[in-house]
C-alpha cells in the first residue's frame, strides 16, 4: 500500500465517510456479487479482516471469478489508500489521477477508519471559498496599504481578468471541470485594483471555464478605488501574465507531491534490494 500524509487543514478525516461497508477474505464471489447486486450505492467493497484492510474488490474482479471463489482469490491487493490526517486536496488528486471513485482510509496501524469519495472531495471544494476567507483578505490588504476597502458580488468576464499566477496543475484542472460540468463550482476572488480586476483565487476553475466555452464567472471582487502596489499584480508583470492564456497547464507528474512520492517509492525499492 502506498500512504501518502499531511496534516495540513482541510484533512480526510473531516470529509470522509467512517460507516464503511466492507467484506471479508472468506465471503464468496457470489455473495459480493448478490450484494453488489442489491445495492444501489457500491460498485465494490474493502477486504478487512477484521479492521485491517487486506485488499479492494470491485465487480470488475467479480466479472471471470467462479461463483465459489474466495473473494481473497479475486480482490486488488495493490492498492492506494489515505490517511486520516491528508490533504484534501491531495487524496483529490489520487482519485483523480487513479481514475478511482474511492480511497480508503487508514490509521497508522493499516485499520480501516473511514473512505473518501470523488463526492466527498467536491464538497470540500465547494466549501473553500467563503465570505469570511474573502474578509481575511480584505483585512490583510488594508492593514498592509492603510486603506478602506469594500466588497462586491459580481458576475465577471474572463476576459477581463488579469491572472496573477502563472501555471496550473492538469489533475486539479480536470477536478474544476468536473465541478463545473455538475454546476458546483465556487466564485472566484478577484481584486478590482482601480479598474485592472487581479485573480486572486480561482486559476484553475478560470481555465477549466475557459475551456469548456464558458465566458463568464461569479466572483467575490475586492474593491480598491485608487490604484494600490499589490505584489501579486508585480508577479503578473514579471511573468507576463495578461490573459488566462498566458496560464501554463502542468502535467501532474510534474506536481511536487507527486515527484515526492515516487521518490519515497525509489528510496523504498532501493531499501528492497539492499
Amino acid at each position: 500500500m502506498e500512504v501518502v500524509s499531511d496534516r495540513t487543514k482541510p484533512r480526510v478525516k473531516d470529509y470522509m465517510t467512517r460507516d464503511v461497508a466492507t467484506v471479508s477474505p472468506d465471503e464468496t464471489v457470489s455473495d459480493v456479487a448478490t450484494r453488489i447486486a442489491e445495492s444501489e450505492e457500491h460498485s465494490g467493497f474493502p477486504v478487512c479482516e477484521r479492521r485491517r484492510v487486506e485488499g479492494f474488490v470491485s465487480a470488475r474482479d467479480l466479472l471471470l471469478a467462479e461463483d465459489d471463489d474466495p473473494i481473497f482469490k479475486v480482490m486488488a491487493t495493490d492498492l492506494l489508500v489515505a490517511h486520516p490526517d491528508m490533504k484534501v486536496n491531495d487524496a483529490a488528486r489520487v482519485i483523480l489521477r487513479s481514475g478511482i471513485q474511492k480511497l480508503p482510509v487508514v490509521d497508522d496501524a493499516g485499520n480501516l477508519v473511514g473512505i473518501i469519495s470523488n463526492a466527498d472531495v467536491i464538497r470540500s471544494q465547494i466549501e473553500r471559498a467563503t465570505p469570511e476567507k474573502v474578509g481575511k483578505l480584505m483585512r490583510t490588504l488594508e492593514q498592509i496599504h492603510e486603506i478602506d476597502l469594500t466588497e462586491e458580488r459580481r458576475t465577471i468576464p474572463l476576459e477581463d481578468l488579469t491572472p496573477t499566477q502563472g501555471r496550473v496543475y492538469a489533475d486539479e484542472l480536470e477536478g474544476r471541470r468536473y465541478e463545473l460540468e455538475r454546476g458546483l463550482a465556487e466564485p472566484l476572488v478577484v481584486i478590482d485594483n482601480d479598474g485592472t480586476l487581479l485573480l486572486a483565487d480561482g486559476h484553475h476553475r478560470v481555465l477549466a471555464s475557459d475551456r469548456l466555452g464558458i465566458d463568464e464567472m461569479d466572483a467575490y471582487v475586492i474593491v480598491v478605488d485608487q490604484e494600490i502596489d499589490l505584489g501579486m499584480a508585480q508577479t503578473a508583470e514579471k511573468e507576463d501574465l495578461e490573459r488566462i492564456d498566458d496560464i501554463e497547464v502542468v502535467d501532474y507528474a510534474r506536481h511536487p507531491l507527486v515527484r515526492t512520492t515516487q521518490r519515497l517509492q525509489s528510496d523504498e525499492d532501493d531499501v528492497e534490494k539492499e
